[in-house]
């Protein structure tokens, strides 16, 4: 498919890298070099690092945190405002909020109200959150080789559903985390439970946002890297975040927790991402594994997606 000005000039300096990288090297690690880079392992390590260039990541993934705080935080206040008490507690525990933080985010909620929010309210609330779809329709397009996405008024519910997803993912996880530890073998089942919430959330993302452009089949590669990767940080993170947390807000208060947040964001961001694109290098290969599948997928490979991909 045609590519354009932007993402071929990024490919022809990642190409031109290549190169160079090559060129400097003694003639017999050329030749080494040379036969990893045309091998499976070698191929998609190159097209990962091409595409996390085209995507420009790190840069990316700090917009991506900074909608998913700005967005999802403003939609569970939504949520906490019209449940009921024990509601509320479990949407502050789905954020791992610390104390004092906790406390003055159900002080804020009770004295709000649901009627402070209205209609009006709420819908400001769903349209401004929609800016983070918005945000993520354009990595996605750009991770697989898609023109820059127009918005579009019958793409708004896209928009919405892929934000009520992030944001009631957290719920669900944390509501069901609970009765998935007792059951035996310990952990096992809290492992399947967080690996099927992370697989699907960043399969239905790019699919809903890309308006199914890309099949389920090519997508599943990065929503199952995702899944495995954050099998790794969830652990960790939910040993750091919560210490990070009561320190930030000990130290310098919201403002210290609204920065840890922010890290811990950009850290998930940059998976999701990076996930992404690593996955459509796999889905897209010529070996036998990108061929299996393309051929899951109908024969529809990135070469067969729509130039106009409606946002």
């Amino acid at each position: 498919m045609t590519e354009g000005p932007d993402e071929n000039a990024r490919s022809g300096v990642a190409e031109s890298g290549t190169d160079a990288a090559l060129s400097r090297l003694p003639p017999r690690l050329q030749r080494v070099a040379a036969w990893l880079l045309i091998r499976w392992p070698g191929r998609i390590a190159v097209g990962s690092a091409k595409g996390c260039l085209r995507i420009d990541i790190f840069d990316r993934s700090m917009t991506i945190a900074a909608q998913v705080f700005s967005s999802v935080l403003p939609v569970l206040i939504l949520f906490a405002t019209w449940s009921s008490a024990t509601d509320r507690r479990k949407l502050t525990d789905a954020v791992n909020m610390p104390a004092e933080s906790r406390s003055v985010l159900e002080d804020a909620v009770q004295g709000a109200g649901s009627a402070a929010f209205g209609i009006v309210g709420s819908l400001i609330v769903l349209v401004s959150a929609t800016s983070l779809s918005r945000a993520l329709t354009r990595a996605f397009a750009l991770a697989w080789g898609l023109p820059r996405p127009r918005s579009r008024l019958g793409s708004a519910w896209r928009w919405l559903a892929a934000v009520l997803v992030l944001s009631l993912s957290l719920v669900v996880f944390r509501a069901l985390s609970g009765p998935a530890s007792e059951l035996p073998p310990p952990h096992v089942w809290q492992w399947a439970l967080a690996l099927t919430c992370d697989f699907a959330v960043a399969l239905l993302l790019p699919w809903m946002l890309l308006s199914g452009a890309v099949h389920r089949w090519l997508l599943a590669p990065g929503a199952a890297l995702f899944a495995l990767l954050m099998l790794a940080i969830r652990p960790a993170s939910a040993v750091w975040l919560p210490r990070a947390l009561e320190v930030s807000d000990e130290r310098y208060g919201s403002i210290g927790v609204a920065f840890t947040y922010l890290a811990w964001l950009y850290v998930v961001s940059f998976c999701l991402l990076g996930t992404a694109v690593v996955g459509q290098v796999i889905a897209t290969d010529t070996g036998p594994l990108g061929r299996w599948f393309q051929e899951r997928s109908s024969g529809r490979t990135t070469g067969d997606l729509p130039h106009d991909v409606p946002a």
